[in-house]
């Protein structure tokens, strides 16, 4: 979008315009279906004269491009996931390598997520990430300094570290992992003041980054690491390069450098040949650990995956069954979490107003899929992308009551 209106087009995000550029996802079933059933509904409206053209790009479009060829013909071009110069000319506009950090921020304009690197090495089961974005890449800390220097200058408060793996940054183009020094180098930029971190692979952590994380004051005191299992037979046939010992000792050492962290972390339930047995230590053991934040999925079976040679021997019930099972215990340890923060004061960072209503959020809590603090503001207007001090006076399983103070 950035490059676009470097080269004078219009650009906006989920309006109409004369050309629709449908971006899409190829990972799970429902993700692939929403792709999908958006493409189908732009196809719709270029029958009805409404727009002249659909392009489709992303993860879907390079896994399964001949077929959409087939299956959706009215799509005027599909591109693959690393077509930009060729979509972009498409689109009567030029590629400038030039415009290193130039975007276009979609997010509420004081957080933004900033991808750091590209692809996967990783060489999981279940995973089809790699076909479509192939191997990890990683983006020079200088490239991605100027990026948040241009966010900041835009309003950006917040930045969300994005990648398929961010504890693999760095490997390729500093022969280390580097992560430390990014987020050291990051927090340097004038006008940033929460850098969130999401998606650290559990095998080969760097530790270097939970200082980083207890010393530095602008890194929230939050981490997203998926851990998808924790039976050791499920982590084997998952190709996770770790065991139950060694991801416990992890989370240990995460809560003794970074004691006041919120760690969020997704599982996947009904995996090939998850038995009962492993199931009943993955809920135990999610139990025990009472994390602050947590996500399941069920079982996806992906083509051209490791895991796909496998029998989806897992019924379809059984993986609901067992996905409620998992959130139920933790709707209850959210609850129990929640209700002992009542009474404490906490700064927050004002969303966005909904009636008397301001939405706020912790440094615990990223956008969209965390707990939310419902700010009692009254007629008072607080301006989004503003810190508040806020003291809480009610919890409920995910979300949290406040005042200010």
């Amino acid at each position: 979008m950035g490059q676009l209106q470097a080269n004078g087009k219009e650009v906006v995000h989920e309006k109409e315009g004369e050309i629709v550029v449908v971006n899409t996802c190829g990972f799970i079933d429902n993700a692939k279906q929403e792709s999908i059933d958006t493409i189908l509904d732009a196809v719709r409206a270029k029958e009805r004269g409404d727009i002249e053209k659909v392009f489709v790009t992303g993860c879907l479009s390079e896994r399964y491009m001949s077929d959409l060829e087939v299956e959706i013909p009215d799509v005027d071009r599909y591109f693959g996931t690393r077509d930009l110069p060729l979509l972009l000319k498409a689109l009567g506009a030029d590629y400038k390598k030039e415009l290193v950090g130039e975007r276009l921020v979609t997010t509420p304009q004081h957080y933004a997520y900033l991808k750091i690197a590209e692809g996967c090495d990783r060489p999981c089961s279940f995973c089809a990430i790699p076909l479509m974005r192939g191997k990890h890449i990683s983006k020079p800390i200088e490239d991605l300094v100027i990026e948040t220097e241009k966010l900041a200058t835009k309003g950006v408060v917040e930045l969300i570290l994005i990648a398929q793996d961010l504890t693999y940054y760095g490997l390729d183009i500093y022969k280390k992992r580097n992560l430390a020094e990014l987020i050291t180098r990051l927090s340097d930029v004038e006008g940033i003041a929460w850098i969130r971190l999401h998606y650290l692979y559990p095998s080969g952590f760097p530790e270097d980054v939970l200082s980083v994380i207890a010393d530095n004051d602008k890194v929230c005191n939050y981490i997203d690491i998926p851990l998808q299992h924790i039976s050791d037979a499920v982590l084997k046939s998952m190709r996770r390069g770790t065991t139950m010992k060694k991801t416990n000792a992890l989370l240990a050492n995460m809560r003794a450098t970074v004691p006041d962290m919120a760690i969020r972390s997704t599982l996947i339930v009904g995996y090939p040949g998850e038995t009962e047995e492993d199931f009943a230590t993955l809920l135990a053991w999610v139990k025990s650990q009472r994390f602050e934040r947590l996500g399941v999925f069920t079982y996806s079976h992906e083509e051209n995956t490791h895991a796909f040679a496998l029998e989806d021997d897992v019924d379809h019930e059984v993986k609901l069954t067992r996905q409620e099972a998992i959130m139920n215990a933790q709707r209850d340890i959210s609850l129990e979490r929640n209700q002992s923060l009542v009474g404490q004061r906490m700064i927050c960072l004002v969303d966005r107003q909904e009636g008397e209503l301001t939405i706020c959020r912790s440094q615990y809590d990223s956008p969209d899929v965390d707990n939310e603090i419902h700010l009692q503001s009254g007629d008072i207007h607080l301006k989004s992308g503003s810190f508040v001090e806020v003291e809480i006076v009610g919890a409920s399983d995910y979300d949290l009551s406040a005042v200010l103070r």
